[in-house]
């Protein structure tokens, strides 16, 4: 089994695609107005319009209404990457911070209030974690 993509729901595919895009610093692949792909070497994040959700029955999705999921991606460098996207991130839930499992971490909310996380390992033991993985 392949893991193939996280997909969030909301009611402005184009806002969201123009946030996840200044975040990852990918284009989307856009196959369809109400759906749209960004496609990075680890992963590929979909994002969907409300109006696909009858799609996959009725009630199983609402758009901007996450506080379960952390969306959540490696950088090479937390600081850096902080310097970069505060002119635009409306919403920090915890500017960068050495977690206890050795991540310097930095989480903030997309226009939808979905919640991400931004990480890189700074700690022996948290960067032997990652080793080998893409």
């Amino acid at each position: 089994m392949n893991f193939a993509s996280v997909r969030i729901i909301t009611d402005d595919v184009d806002r969201l695609v123009a946030f996840y895009e200044k975040v990852m610093g990918v284009s989307a692949e856009r196959p369809a107005p109400v759906f749209a792909e960004l496609v990075a070497p680890s992963c590929t994040l979909a994002i969907g319009h409300s109006q696909t959700a009858q799609l996959f029955g009725a009630g199983s999705v609402m758009g901007a209404n996450n506080r379960t999921v952390i969306i959540e991606f490696r950088v090479d460098d937390v600081e850096a990457e902080y310097v970069r996207l505060k002119p635009f991130v409306d919403h920090w839930v915890k500017e960068p911070t050495t977690m206890p499992w050795g991540n310097r971490s930095m989480l903030f909310r997309d226009p939808d209030g979905n919640l991400l996380n931004l990480f890189e390992p700074v700690t022996e033991d948290a960067i032997k974690r990652f080793r080998g993985r893409h």
